[in-house]
C-alpha cells in the first residue's frame, strides 16, 4: 500500500503557492538599491557640506577660558569652542609629554580646540586647551568679535574710540562706564568707514580703471609709432592725448589719496586676554560684533546677512576671507561660452558623421578616436590648450591685430577664451555622442516623407529631423556642463588666477574681456584647502566654497533640464 506524506504535500502546496521571484525582477530591485544607495550618498554629501559649510557664517558665542598651563601658571584665553574630542592618554605619554591633571583611571582625555583669534598679535590662532586645566569657564556679554580686513578675528573687550582728529590715546571716562553707548559709536564709524571703502572701490573700478586703460592703449599707440619712425599728425594727437590722460589721472590720484587719508582716521583700543591693550585701527576692521548678548533670531538674521556678503563680495587675505563673488562669476560665464561653443561643433561633426559621410573606415576611425577623446585625462587638454591656443594661436593674433602692445601679450597668454576652448574640447565627444543617439530615434520615414514632398535634404534635416533632436543635444550640453563646471586641472593651465585684478565684464569696450584671467570655484577650493597658511581656519570656507559650486551646477543642469522637458514636450508628436 502506498503511503504520502501529508506534511511534505503541505509543504509543496504552500511553496508552490508562493510567488517565485523572476530573474527580471532581481536586476530591478538590484537597480532601486544601487540608485537609493547613491541618492543617500548625494544627499549625505550635501548635508556635510551643509553643515560644516554654516559654522563659517553662524555667530558663535566666544567663551573666557580660565586654564593653568603645563608649567602650573594661570591663563586666561579668549576664543571659540571648535571641537570637543577624547584622545588616550598613552598617546601623550608614549611621546613623553605629559601635563597636570591626567592621572586618574580615565584612559582618555579630552580636549578642546579654540579658535583664540590671536594671529599676529598672539599667535597661534587655534590652540589645544585640555579640558583637566580648565578652571573655569564663562560667556561675558560684553566680548567683542572684530573682523579684521587681514589676519582674522580678534576677540576683545572694548575699551575706547579715539576721534579722528585726535592723534594721542585717550581712554574716556564714559566709554568704560557704558559699553552699549561705545558699541553704538563703534557701529556708526564703521559704517563710516564701509562707505568710504565702497566710494574708494567705486573709483578705482570705475574712472581710475577707464583713465588708465585708455592711457596705456595710447603710450602702446606712441610707442609702435615712435618705433616705425612715424611722424605723421597723428602722433602729435596722441601725444596729446597721453598728456591730457596724466592730467585726469592725477587728479583722479588726488581725489582718492583723500579717501585713503579719510579712512585711515581713527582707533578702536581692546583690551585682549590677560589683561593687554592692542590698539586697531578702523581702516582694518570689517565688522564688529558681541554674539554673546544676541537672540537667536538676531544670529539667524547675521547667518543669512553673512551669506549674502559671502555671495557677493570679493575675497580678502590670500582668499581665506571675504566672499567668492569673482568665482562664481568667472565659472558661470567659462560654462556659458564654453557650451555656446562646444553645442554648435558637437551638432555639426554628429550630423556629418550621421547624416552625410558615408559608411567606411575612415569614418569608423573618426568614431573611434571620439570614445578615445572622451577617456583622454583632462590635464591633457590642458597642455594642448597652452600650446595650441595660447602658444600658437594667441601669439600669431598679438603678431597680426596688437602689434603695438608688444612684447607684452594680448591673447598670447592664459585668459578666458582659451579656457573656455579647452573645456569645449574636453566636452566635445559627450555632445557629438549624445547628438548621434538622438538622430538615430528619428525614423527613417520622417525623413523619406520630406523628400517626397519635394524638400531637399538641408531642408528636411533643419525643418524635420533637428526639431526632433533638440532634447538629445540638450541633454549632451548637460552632460557637457556638469563636466567642465567641476574641472580645474586644464584651467591651471590656460587662463584660471588665485586672484584676479579684474573681471571679464565691465563698463569699458568691448565690455568683454576674452583676453582677461579669471576665477573659479574648483581653483579657489584647492588653493584654499591646500595652499591656505592657516587650515583650520581655511577649513570652513572650503566645505561652503564647496558647497557653493555643487548648488551652482545644480542650478545650471536644472535650467537646461527644465528647457530639454519642455521641448521633449513640444515635440512629443514628432518623434512618435
Amino acid at each position: 500500500m502506498e503511503t504520502f506524506d501529508l506534511s511534505t504535500t503541505a509543504d509543496a502546496s504552500k511553496s508552490a503557492s508562493r510567488p517565485r521571484m523572476k530573474g527580471s525582477e532581481q536586476w530591478i530591485w538590484l537597480n532601486a538599491a544601487a540608485i537609493g544607495a547613491s541618492l543617500c550618498a548625494l544627499f549625505g554629501m550635501l548635508l556635510l557640506l551643509f553643515v560644516k559649510g554654516s559654522a563659517h557664517f553662524w555667530p558663535a558665542d566666544i567663551a573666557q577660558i580660565d586654564y593653568t598651563n603645563t608649567f602650573g601658571e594661570s591663563g586666561q584665553l579668549y576664543g571659540q569652542i571648535i571641537e570637543v574630542e577624547s584622545v588616550p592618554i598613552e598617546q601623550f605619554l608614549e611621546s613623553g609629554r605629559s601635563f597636570q591633571g591626567a592621572g586618574g583611571d580615565s584612559a582618555t582625555v579630552e580636549r578642546w580646540l579654540v579658535k583664540s583669534g590671536s594671529r599676529r598679535l598672539n599667535p597661534p590662532d587655534f590652540r589645544w586647551v585640555f579640558s583637566a586645566q580648565v578652571n573655569g569657564t564663562g560667556y561675558p556679554r560684553d566680548l567683542t568679535v572684530f573682523q579684521r580686513m587681514e589676519w582674522g578675528d580678534l576677540y576683545g573687550m572694548p575699551l575706547a574710540l579715539s576721534e579722528p582728529n585726535e592723534p594721542e590715546k585717550v581712554f574716556p571716562e564714559t566709554s568704560s562706564d557704558n559699553p552699549a553707548l561705545l558699541m553704538d559709536k563703534l557701529q556708526l564709524r564703521l559704517e563710516q568707514v564701509r562707505e568710504t571703502r565702497r566710494q574708494i572701490s567705486s573709483l578705482e573700478s570705475g574712472e581710475v580703471r577707464r583713465i588708465s586703460v585708455q592711457l596705456e592703449e595710447a603710450r602702446s599707440q606712441l610707442r609702435f609709432l615712435n618705433q616705425t619712425a612715424d611722424s605723421t599728425p597723428n602722433k602729435q594727437l596722441l601725444i596729446q592725448r597721453v598728456q591730457s590722460l596724466e592730467i585726469s589721472i592725477k587728479e583722479v590720484s588726488m581725489q582718492l589719496r583723500a579717501l585713503y587719508e579719510n579712512l585711515d582716521r581713527g582707533s578702536v583700543y581692546v583690551q585682549l586676554a590677560q589683561g593687554s591693550v592692542a590698539e586697531i585701527k578702523l581702516a582694518e576692521l570689517y565688522s564688529a560684533r558681541q554674539p554673546n548678548q544676541m537672540s537667536t533670531l538676531s544670529k539667524a538674521s547675521t547667518f543669512i546677512a553673512n551669506i549674502g556678503s559671502f555671495l557677493t563680495e570679493n575675497p580678502r587675505e590670500a582668499n581665506t576671507e571675504g566672499g567668492v563673488f569673482p568665482a562664481i562669476f568667472g565659472t558661470v560665464l567659462m560654462v556659458l561660452l564654453m557650451s555656446v561653443m562646444v553645442a554648435p561643433l558637437g551638432v555639426i561633426t554628429a550630423i556629418y558623421l550621421h547624416e552625410y559621410a558615408k559608411p567606411g573606415v575612415l569614418v569608423s576611425v573618426i568614431r573611434i578616436a571620439i570614445n578615445n577623446l572622451a577617456g583622454v585625462p583632462s590635464i591633457v587638454f590642458g597642455v594642448f590648450g597652452l600650446g595650441f591656443f595660447v602658444y600658437f594661436l594667441g601669439g600669431n593674433i598679438d603678431q597680426l591685430f596688437f602689434p603695438e602692445k608688444l612684447p607684452s601679450p594680448t591673447f598670447g597668454t592664459p585668459g578666458l577664451l582659451w579656457a573656455s576652448l579647452t573645456l569645449a574640447l574636453l566636452t566635445l565627444p559627450v555632445v557629438i555622442v549624445s547628438t548621434e543617439e538622438g538622430l538615430t530615434r528619428v525614423p527613417r520615414s520622417m525623413r523619406e516623407g520630406g523628400l517626397a514632398l519635394g524638400a531637399t535634404k538641408a531642408e528636411t534635416l533643419f525643418s524635420i529631423v533637428l526639431p526632433a533632436v533638440r532634447p538629445a543635444i540638450l541633454t549632451g550640453v548637460i552632460l557637457a556642463i556638469a563636466r567642465a563646471a567641476g574641472e580645474v586641472a586644464p584651467l591651471m593651465l590656460v587662463g584660471v588666477v588665485k586672484l584676479a585684478p579684474a573681471l571679464a565684464v565691465d563698463s569699458i569696450f568691448p565690455y568683454l574681456h576674452l583676453d582677461r584671467k579669471f576665477m573659479h570655484l574648483g581653483f579657489h577650493i584647492y588653493d584654499v584647502g591646500f595652499q591656505s597658511p592657516n587650515i583650520e581656519a581655511a577649513r570652513p570656507l572650503v566645505y561652503a566654497t564647496a558647497l557653493v559650486l555643487v548648488g551652482l551646477i545644480v542650478g545650471l543642469n536644472l535650467a537646461a533640464i527644465t528647457l530639454r522637458n519642455r521641448l521633449e514636450h513640444l515635440y512629443r508628436d514628432v518623434e512618435t
